[in-house]
Formats: C-alpha cells, sequence, structure tokens
C-alpha cells in the first residue's frame, strides 16, 4: 500500500485538513467503517462520495493536527491487511491537502434524500423533504454516526424487506442496531416496540439521537428501548416476551456464532432478516443456522450481498 504524503505544513490563515479517499470493494465496506472507527478516525468524518457501479469511494476529513505523518503512516499500516479474508487487496490511501475550506462542516453535500423501497425515506437531519418524496415515512438521520445509513447494500435489503411485513401489533428486536436506521423504520412502518442492543457504545448512542431526531422515545416507557450488549441484553430489555421479528444487519461469522441463542429473543413463530452476509457465505451459514434449529433461505441480493429469512424449525414428534 502507498505510504501518505509527506506532512504539509500548516498556514497562518486557515487550518489544513486531510482528506482521506478510498475506494472500497462492496465486500470491505462495512468492516473497513468499523475499523476505521476503531483507529480514532472520527466518525462525523466518514462519508460516501457519489457513488461509482461497483465500487464506492470513502472520504474522510482529519485535522491535521491530530494526524502527523507518523499517524497517518499508521493507519496505513493497520488497513492492509483488511481485505486479506477475501480474498481483495485494499486500494492506496488517497491523501490530499485542504486549506481553504471548513472541512466539519462541507461534507454535508455529500447527503440528499435517500427513497428506499416503496414507502421509506432516508433523510439527513438538517434537510425537508423534497415536494415529490413528501408521501413517504421518514427517518431522519445524523448521518455523521457512520453506522448504517441506507447507502450500504445490506441495509437497504432490510428496509425493503421490513416493509413487505405487517408489523402491526408486531414487537421488533434489533440485534447490532448501528444507527438505530432497521428499528426506526419497524417503529415508523407500524410495529408496537422495538428493542436494539450494540456491542459499540458508539452506535447505541447514535441510536438514542437518531431516535430523537424521529420524535420517538428512548426509555421504558417508550416504544423503543436501547442497550449496549448483544443477545442476553436483548433479551433482558424484551422481559422475557420474544420478539415477534428479528432484525440482524452483522457479518456472517458473527450470526453463525450467535445463531443458537436467537430463540431467546424470537418467538417460536417468529420471522428472522439477516443480512452482512455475502451471497457465496449463505450455504455454510444455512448450515450452521439449520443446526441451531432454523429454516433459512435467501430472499433478495444486491451487490453480492444477501439477505436471509428465518424462521424456527417446526419440531418432530
Amino acid at each position: 500500500m502507498a505510504g501518505p504524503p509527506p506532512q504539509g505544513s500548516v498556514p497562518a490563515t486557515s487550518p489544513l485538513w486531510w482528506r482521506l479517499e478510498l475506494a472500497v470493494p462492496p465486500e470491505l465496506e462495512e468492516s473497513l467503517l468499523w475499523k476505521l472507527g476503531a483507529l480514532g478516525v472520527p466518525r462525523l468524518a466518514l462519508q460516501h462520495a457519489p457513488l461509482t457501479p461497483r465500487c464506492p469511494r470513502l472520504v474522510a476529513w482529519l485535522p491535521a493536527a491530530d494526524w502527523p505523518l507518523q499517524e497517518r503512516q499508521r493507519l496505513a499500516a493497520a488497513l492492509s491487511g483488511l481485505g486479506e479474508p477475501f480474498g481483495l487487496v485494499l486500494p492506496p490511501l488517497e491523501w490530499h491537502e485542504q486549506h481553504d475550506e471548513d472541512w466539519s462542516s462541507s461534507w454535508k453535500r455529500h447527503w440528499q434524500p435517500d427513497p428506499v423501497g416503496r414507502r421509506l425515506l432516508i433523510l439527513p437531519a438538517w434537510l425537508e423533504p423534497p415536494a415529490e418524496l413528501r408521501d413517504r415515512l421518514v427517518i431522519r438521520l445524523d448521518p455523521g454516526s457512520a453506522f448504517g445509513t441506507g447507502s450500504h447494500p445490506t441495509t437497504r435489503l432490510c428496509l425493503e424487506a421490513i416493509e413487505t411485513l405487517d408489523l402491526s401489533r408486531q414487537r421488533v428486536a434489533d440485534l447490532g442496531c448501528g444507527s438505530g436506521i432497521l428499528a426506526l423504520a419497524a417503529l415508523r412502518l407500524g410495529a408496537t416496540s422495538a428493542a436494539a442492543v450494540d456491542t459499540d457504545s458508539l452506535a447505541v448512542r447514535a441510536t438514542g439521537e437518531n431516535a430523537s431526531l424521529n420524535g420517538i422515545g428512548v426509555d421504558a416507557a417508550g416504544p423503543l428501548q436501547v442497550a449496549l450488549g448483544s443477545v442476553e441484553e436483548l433479551a433482558t430489555l424484551l422481559a422475557g416476551e420474544p420478539a415477534d421479528v428479528l432484525l440482524c444487519n452483522i457479518l456472517a461469522p458473527v450470526i453463525e456464532a450467535l445463531a443458537p441463542r436467537f430463540r431467546s429473543v424470537l418467538s417460536s413463530r417468529g420471522v428472522g432478516l439477516l443480512s452482512g452476509l455475502l451471497v457465496d457465505q449463505q450455504p455454510g451459514l444455512d448450515k450452521a443456522l439449520a443446526a441451531a434449529g432454523w429454516r433459512s433461505r435467501l430472499l433478495a441480493e444486491q451487490g453480492g450481498w444477501g439477505l436471509l429469512e428465518i424462521r424456527q424449525r417446526t419440531a418432530v414428534a
């Protein structure tokens, strides 16, 4: 991987930012977002540039004072092996100096109202819905959280599938909630309540903030409850009454590890929607789900990513 350019000097009249650009193979997009966050790249800076047909570009604006040459080299080295599990090589990082613009706010120009499916509209918090889309159900998000904004195929697959369900009087569980977009969509589409968990405290905070943007209360008395944790914490939120619908947009190895515990959060007659998996990972995941007592089928795919529907296997007397 090519290293970053020499460190520039900071002009006296304006702050210097680094604009980091990277072409991201779709298989690596979710992993890269999480990895960058773990390495200290501010999530408020991580955004998508306009998409190319097969390879989105990730853009991050980094304050120069916090990212000297040594830190940029450390970042490049840490990302270099990210594609190995997929047999991919991550393209070189591209570093560009920025002197004359407040990049801490200009990233907002990349975000526009995003209609999903037949009824939903993902709307950046600072925008109003355009006239031609005002009949849609609006989900307001702060895209700066970088936790599932509707742009990734796995999120879109889940949202489009949620739309097809009759959620009236249904309780929804969201395992690995990220921005909370799936739980919020379920509530917009008629679910009675939603319980959501994530193992990342920043995701839990993002979900709460996005719920507030949508006028949805996050507490024991409100329609949405959010907690830090995994399956056990989700079961606690559900208070011993498994949900009617389980939403799970996380990577295939994590789904496989958690599948034996899904019964504690999904009712015997419930349906689960699992995304975050590559289509070629489906056969192995189907076997793991079957071993845990679940029937699974591929509902949809997009850009090499798949969405599975799961239901409990009927016990044989």
